[in-house]
């Protein structure tokens, strides 16, 4: 009998431990089961999205409100599409701007949304009409060191 009752608080204990291993992964993967829809997608189009990766920060007036979701590339237009999560009680008008922007110089890149001042709102899965690209450093300093070679 003692055998049994052994086997079944080990059993008991393992089961406790898988729920509490699934509970957490779930929670620190931000995986969204069993809850209603918090956020809608909104799409951005930028010519250069480079270092912008999934999961960066949407920012509005410098705080966290979303995040990126996904990348894409967009072969026929050569632009770089950018879907990301707002939650539900933002609404931004559809003159908003999204940019893709950097923390400090060399820093994570982020996506700036500044609103703009129509009255009508983005509904879920529409685009941005105006998205500015990142600030590419090196791209800059290549152009810099070219013009400064040519001039003299």
């Amino acid at each position: 009998m003692g055998k049994l009752k052994l086997e079944f608080f080990v059993g008991l204990f393992v089961i406790i431990g898988l729920v509490a291993v699934s509970y957490m992964a779930i929670k620190m993967g931000d995986v969204r089961l069993f809850e209603q829809p918090k956020y809608y997608e909104l799409i951005g189009r930028f010519n250069s999205a480079s270092g912008l990766k999934p999961g960066a920060a949407v920012e509005m007036s410098g705080v966290k409100v979303g995040r990126v979701t996904d990348i894409q590339f967009d072969a026929e237009r050569f632009e770089a599409i950018v879907t990301m999560e707002i939650p539900n009680h933002i609404k931004l008008t559809t003159d908003s701007v999204a940019s893709v922007r950097t923390t400090g110089i060399i820093g994570d890149k982020f996506i700036k949304v500044s609103i703009g001042g129509e009255e009508e709102f983005l509904e879920p899965g529409d685009q941005f009409e105006q998205t500015e690209s990142s600030l590419d450093i090196e791209e800059l300093i290549s152009r810099f060191v070219f013009s400064a070679e040519q001039s003299g």
